[in-house]
């Protein structure tokens, strides 16, 4: 069966489509001097891959074409959404709440498996992967195993991997006989004797989100997870205690000490791998796809002199970091789910994980590949990473995360600008998050 375009997305859905079939039929253009062959029989069914515009076209195209030449029947076409991020959500919101059957598969953030199955946009996977469910679940790292699951169901796979790390410029630390810090203490000294031998007005100590965005929310719950407390305790708010004010508190010592910036709580994400990448920043809490930006770009201003090393914590040794990553779900109203469900375990198999790895830099979601010879001469820094993929833990997972991320990020970002105090940031995010954890 061929399942039909989204209504309303007929020429933006086809024009990408199509163009990812052609590039999958280039090698047998270039064999056009050979004796002419009969064409290859027409796909029996074509499974539509959603994979936005935050994914590379060119990766996602090299993680299918083993799964063709295994299964000949199927055709694979992948649509790369609407221009920015906006435009993406619309046709997406407009194309699930339709219950539109033009999509198969979608790649998603790590934070939706719980909003598509209770919005039951998503298929439950257990009777697709029948016996192998929990073997195969006992592959992947912690975190993501439990980002996968709502309500005892599996309602996604994962993709590929994504942690914060803490980059620091490991040629200072080197220059100054410094070790990569394990504690906030650490690093704190460690700054402020950088800072103070090399007399760089431009140089920063610690950049990490303040701006009212989503990485924010980790600017809070890294250091509450390091002490071993969590935002909610028995499905509550549990943010009555002195150890919710710590990361407020920690936040304004390191500002007080002159290492993170007075302008902090405007910081977006990328913000970070800016300054580090002109060589103004000693250390940084950023994302894995930045090492890549930092390496390769050809301006990179510390190529070569990056490292990265697990999140400081209040004790060293003791830390946290925050998951992230993107996960494969199959749609609830594909007409083809049988077949998108086995094409879905292809995307969350060894093989596409190291074609990512490989081809994209992507942390893989099985630590073998964290071994893999070949995957470690092209991506050394994946010796150092294996541990804290491991360890990352996931937001809060819950159907209302959105809600639950707008409350936090809110809060983190307006004590740190100083329009409000910890204690009435605390007392905003219990009233708040009491009314969403009911």
């Amino acid at each position: 069966m061929t399942s039909t375009a989204p209504a309303g997305h007929g020429r933006a859905f086809a024009g990408p489509l199509l163009a990812a079939l052609a590039w999958l039929m280039l090698p047998a253009v270039a064999q056009a001097q050979a004796p002419l062959q009969p064409p290859p029989a027409a796909p029996q069914t074509i499974l539509r891959l959603f994979i936005g515009n935050a994914q590379g076209l060119d990766v996602a195209r090299l993680a299918v074409e083993g799964y063709l030449r295994a299964n000949p029947g199927i055709g694979i076409e992948i649509e790369t959404g609407g221009a920015t991020l906006e435009q993406q959500q619309q046709m997406l919101n407009a194309a699930l709440t339709s219950k539109d059957s033009g999509y198969d598969l979608f790649l998603i953030d790590v934070l939706r498996p719980a909003q598509w199955a209770a919005a039951q946009w998503a298929e439950p996977l257990d009777a697709h992967l029948g016996a192998e469910r929990d073997r195969l679940l006992d592959r992947y790292p912690p975190g993501l195993r439990a980002a996968s699951v709502h309500a005892g169901r599996v309602m996604a796979l994962p993709y590929f991997a994504d942690a914060q790390f803490l980059y620091y410029r490991k040629d200072l630390l080197e220059k100054y006989a410094l070790e990569p810090p394990l504690s906030w203490e650490e690093l704190k000294a460690a700054a402020q004797k950088i800072m103070a031998g090399e007399n760089n007005p431009a140089l920063i100590g610690l950049q990490s989100a303040g701006a009212p965005v989503e990485s924010t929310v980790c600017s809070y719950l890294v250091p509450l997870w390091a002490m071993g407390e969590d935002l909610l305790a028995g499905g509550r708010p549990n943010l009555a205690s002195e150890a919710a004010k710590r990361p407020f508190q920690l936040w304004a010592d390191l500002r007080a000490a002159n290492v993170t910036p007075p302008n902090h709580s405007e910081i977006a994400t990328d913000r970070i791998r800016q300054t580090m990448h002109s060589g103004n920043l000693i250390f940084g809490i950023t994302w894995s796809y930045a090492w890549n930006r930092l390496e390769t770009d050809a301006d990179s201003a510390v190529k070569g002199r990056i490292g990265i090393a697990p999140m400081p914590g209040f004790e060293a040794g003791r830390s946290a970091s925050c998951l992230g990553g993107w996960m494969v779900a199959v749609s609830a109203f594909s007409r083809n789910k049988p077949e998108a469900a086995k094409f879905a375990r292809h995307l969350s198999s060894p093989e596409t994980a190291r074609v990512l790895a490989l081809q994209a830099g992507h942390l893989p979601v099985f630590a073998e590949l964290y071994a893999d010879p070949e995957v470690l001469a092209a991506r050394p820094w994946f010796a150092q990473a294996l541990p804290v993929v491991q360890g990352a833990r996931p937001r809060p997972i819950t159907p209302r995360y959105s809600e639950v991320s707008e409350v936090l990020r809110a809060n983190v970002h307006a004590v740190l600008g100083g329009s409000k105090t910890p204690e009435q940031a605390l007392s905003d995010m219990g009233i708040r998050l009491g009314g969403i954890f009911r």
